[in-house]
Order: structure tokens, then sequence, then C-alpha cells
């Protein structure tokens, strides 16, 4: 079992995120997934190839560099390829996505809810606000027009505020876990301790940076942030309105995570479209979720359902609840 101690809680409790070393083995965990991903950049290589955006696959060359150069020809992440989410708008039969079975698999990890259980207890939901990130070193990234990296340090936000109103109330933990060590260097998560007791902040859109949402500092002790470097096998929990971000990656490898949430069954998870299932049930243990190949279909049937919805600037579902100007972006 890797439930948490009362000190641990206590600690969660006092500063709003907590880091928990040696939660799982990652040979069984994470190297599964690292594999996984290799086919998935085999074949974005190839497809890229023969469509004559790369000037080669790069096979000679290990995940994170290979993945890098191919962001430096396309000057595109080409994130969603690796996402087991959906974007939220103008979603086409074509969108990449990846519900492979090693990453469901991460999801339903006991050590993992082990630790989730021991904040909201034995009645667990996978919640869909779920992503991969993949950041190479920041200074060999591409640029936008913006003069920003394109994938880089992450700005300032709380969980809460990337759903809609309707999981207000819903206990939503967020767990981040590295795939590869994550030193300070390599750009690992940064949070405000304490900054869970206050309220839902304000996300400003293009406070900043165009077409970028962040809380301003002013908002929140911005100064009393600290990094949570973390090596793979533990894992960060975060309550839902800590606010965090990340820093630059400045190292000479990729910075490699899963973002996962759970909360307990039967509250809203604020993507109500995108699907979730059953991870825990110590109340009723049929209900529980395993089946990988499922999961992906749940997830296939929904692109589907998007295809319909939210394109050409049309708002069917909504996402979001940051429209509008607020006093506290000015």
């Amino acid at each position: 079992m890797a439930s948490l101690t009362q000190d641990q809680l206590s600690y969660f409790e006092e500063f709003g995120f907590l880091p928990v070393e040696n939660v799982f083995n990652p040979e069984e965990v994470t190297d599964p997934v690292i594999e996984e991903y290799h086919t998935v950049l085999d074949s974005l290589a190839e497809e890229l190839f023969k469509e004559g955006k790369i000037s080669s696959k790069f096979q000679e060359l290990p995940f994170g560099k290979r993945l890098t150069r191919i962001m430096q020809e396309t000057e595109d992440t080409n994130a969603q390829y690796f996402d087991f989410s959906l974007p939220f708008a103008g979603v086409t039969k074509d969108t990449p996505c990846w519900f492979g079975p090693a990453v469901f698999k991460a999801l339903v990890n006991e050590q993992i809810l082990d630790v989730v259980e021991s904040v909201i207890g034995p009645e667990i939901y996978s919640n869909p606000v779920q992503h991969v990130r993949i950041k190479p070193p920041e200074r060999e990234i591409p640029k936008n027009k913006n003069g920003q990296p394109i994938i880089g340090a992450t700005i300032w936000h709380q969980d809460h505020g990337v759903v809609t109103e309707n999981a207000d109330e819903t206990n939503m933990l967020t767990v981040w876990f590295p795939l590869l060590d994550a030193p300070v260097e390599a750009g690992p998560l940064k949070v405000a301790p304490g900054s869970h007791k206050g309220e839902l902040l304000t996300h400003c859109n293009d406070y900043k940076i165009p077409g970028v949402r962040e809380i301003p500092e002013h908002l929140f002790d911005a100064d009393g942030a600290v990094p949570v470097p973390m090596e793979r096998g533990g894992v960060v929990i975060l309550h839902k309105r800590t606010v965090h971000g990340s820093l630059s990656n400045v190292s000479e490898n990729i910075r490699w995570s899963f973002d996962l949430r759970y909360n307990p069954t039967g509250q809203p998870t604020g993507r109500e479209i995108f699907p979730g299932f059953i991870a825990r049930s110590k109340k009723d243990p049929d209900k529980e979720f395993r089946n990988a190949e499922k999961w992906k279909e749940t997830w296939l049937k929904t692109k589907e359902i998007m295809t319909t919805l939210n394109q050409e600037g049309d708002s069917d579902v909504s996402f979001g609840r940051w429209d509008g100007e607020f006093p506290e972006c000015a």
C-alpha cells in the first residue's frame, strides 16, 4: 500500500501540494509507456516524412533528440499525436490522439490509487482532464510569432480554473509524475504553497502573451513559489486551487510527464462530454473499469461526436469559464 501517512496528509492540508517519492516501480509503469510512445513517434516521423515536412525520419536519434529535431523542422510541437485527450474545438476524423494500453495501465496503477484514496476516499473516478507533456530543452525549441517557445514553461494557473462551473464543488485531485527524472534544471512543477486556502482566482486571457491565459502574479504570493523536482516513480499531488506552473527546461534532455485528475465517483468532472471511468470502488469492486481496449473505444467514440461540435467558431459545448473582461486583468 502507498497510502499517505498522517504527517503527509497534514502537509498537504497546510500547503496544498505534496511530493511523494517511490510510489510505484517505474520499470513496471513508465517504461512500458515510453516504449509505447516510441511507436507513436515512429508513426509521426513516417507520416511527416511522406508529406515532405521533415528532411529525415531521424531514426538514429534517441526519443528526445528525435522529437526535438521534428519540432525544429515542422515548427510545431505535434503534441496532439501523443496526448490521451482531445482538443476542445475543430476536431476532425484525422485529429491524432493516443489511447494505448500502457497509458491506461498507468491511470489505474494501484499504488497511485492508494495515494489518491488517502485524500479523496475509496470511491475513485478517473477524471478525463488528463494530458502528457513532452518539453525539449527550451533553447532548442522554435519560437512562435510572439517570440515565445512553442512549448515552454507553464504559466500560473489553478486546475480548478480549467473546468466548468458545474465542478466547483468537486473534490478534484491532481496527480503529476515524470516519466523521466525531473530535476530543477529540467523544468519541473513550481507551486505557490498555501494558495489553495484562497478562492478560485481570475485567469486572464491575453494577459502578458497573446493567446495565453494565466493568473496575474499580483493575485497571489508568486515570490513564495517553490520548485518541486521529482524522480521517476514518485508523484506530486495538488489541491485543485493550488496555484502552480512549471519552470523552463534548461537541461540537456526532454521533460516528460503525465498530468492526471481523480475525483470521488458521482461528482461532476467539469468536462462532462469527455469520458471518465470508475478507477476504484471498495463499495462495489465489480464496477472498477480495467478494459484498456474499451477505454480507447470510449475516447474514439467521443472523438466522432466532437467532429460535429464546436466547429468553425461555434460553441456547442463549453470547456471553460473565462469569457469576457475582468478588472483583475487590467
